[in-house]
């Protein structure tokens, strides 16, 4: 029989949450031996958590994301003393499970539309006390998503952290999530829609996230701008404004995942709501406000509205990330001995390059040096050749977290050719 959803509103915080003294993860004294009958099943293993899978969707790959929603949920914990946490699309129960170990939820409601999934979830999270009461730690549910946050608005059930690890564009939930988060409280979104981020289905993106994107060069950069934007829209019309904490994308999906802090009232700043034009015919890019539309052209053309210039929006064009937020999530990664010491090498590197890329001065896109050796007709110049180039003309200049051979930079492509060519005695 399936656990109706009122057996779970009003299931109030511990009052008395234990505080860990030790600084690492503690799932080591919260996870007990997985009980087997029968059939051996097949378990995998991640941060020295076991569980199950049988047949729920579930990627290795997407254990990074996992990371850093973690960090952030603990983080939220030690800040506010307090942590309940939905999973809205929780497949398996990996995530449910690592917001009660590691981040020490005090509550997590771990829902999954398909209640074919009920087992092993409940076998994955059997093994965290689940307690009773006013200290019930987890619940499972078998509700579609939009229905669960539209009940946690109509019983006063608020969360401190929202999880909506969707598929495709599926953004109907936008609509609802907002009613059931806590004022500051954390939504991390997903889309793995790799095609309306690409350009290739302009109509879809605007359906999903009022954003009509065209082609460009750094279309994966776009993708999380475009999934922020649509959460800007959504927000703005129920009274809230969000700000990204992390931006991060992962090329298997591909996955564009964004942390969002989500207060009361409308955007401090709205330039950082608008529009981004690139220049085909020079490749140059620009970022616009709603009040320069109709003003837009590109340096290499003489007239407004050149036809070389694509534009897509209106989306996110503000930083990416926020780098006070990113270097306590590197501070509490060092700690739990996730980084550091030669172990967590490309967490490490995502994190610090996170930070470069958190820069305010560095606008929308990054440019490719494939695309810079194509037009100075040269060969591809190194990257940190390019980059030092850059900071020497007083430029901004970091890596980008999303494309290996590519630079964020605040520098013209007129002047990227020209240094590129300059670099190899032209």
């Amino acid at each position: 029989m399936l656990l109706s959803f009122s057996s779970f509103l009003q299931n109030p915080l511990s009052k008395n949450p234990n505080k860990n003294p030790n600084p690492r993860p503690p799932n080591s004294h919260q996870i007990l031996h997985f009980d087997t009958n029968g059939d051996e099943p097949t378990y995998q293993t991640e941060r020295g958590l076991r569980f199950e899978t049988e047949g729920a969707f579930f990627r290795h790959e997407s254990a990074t994301g996992r990371d850093l929603g973690v960090l952030s949920g603990s983080l939220y914990k030690r800040s506010k003393q307090q942590l309940r946490v939905l999973d809205a699309m929780c497949g398996c129960g990996v995530r449910s499970l690592r917001y009660l170990a590691e981040a020490e939820a005090d509550f997590v409601v771990a829902n999954d539309a398909n209640d074919f999934h009920r087992r092993v979830i409940l076998s994955n999270l059997k093994n965290i006390d689940r307690g009773s009461g006013e200290n019930k730690r987890w619940v499972v549910t078998h509700f579609d998503a939009n229905r669960i946050l539209s009940e946690c608005y109509l019983n006063s059930d608020f969360y401190d952290l929202i999880d909506v690890d969707s598929f495709g564009s599926d953004s109907s939930f936008l609509r609802t999530v907002f009613n059931a988060i806590k004022r500051g409280g954390l939504l991390y979104l997903t889309s793995t829609d790799g095609y309306s981020s690409g350009g290739h289905r302009p109509y879809n993106s605007l359906a999903s996230y009022g954003a009509f994107i065209r082609p460009r060069p750094y279309a994966n950069e776009i993708g999380l701008r475009m999934v922020i934007g649509g959460a800007v829209r959504e927000a703005s019309a129920q009274g809230y404004h969000v700000t990204p904490l992390f931006s991060y994308y992962s090329y298997h999906g591909p996955v564009f995942r964004v942390m969002l802090s989500v207060n009361r009232g409308t955007l401090p700043d709205n330039k950082d709501y608008g529009f981004v034009s690139y220049c085909n015919g020079c490749g140059n890019s620009q970022s616009y406000s709603f009040e320069e539309l109709g003003q837009m052209s590109c340096p290499c053309s003489d007239t407004t509205g050149s036809r070389s210039l694509v534009v897509s929006g209106p989306m996110w064009i503000g930083p990416l990330h926020d780098a006070i937020h990113l270097t306590e999530m590197l501070n509490l990664a060092e700690q739990w001995g996730w980084v550091g010491n030669g172990t967590g090498i490309d967490l490490e590197k995502l994190l610090l390059r996170m930070l470069d890329e958190s820069d305010p001065r560095l606008p929308s896109g990054y440019i490719k040096l494939d695309e810079v050796a194509s037009r100075a007709k040269v060969n591809s110049p190194p990257l940190k050749a390019m980059m030092s180039a850059m900071h020497k003309e007083g430029y901004a200049a970091s890596r980008s977290h999303i494309a290996s051979n590519a630079v964020k930079t605040n520098c013209p492509m007129m002047d990227c050719i020209r240094m590129a060519k300059e670099l190899q005695g032209c």
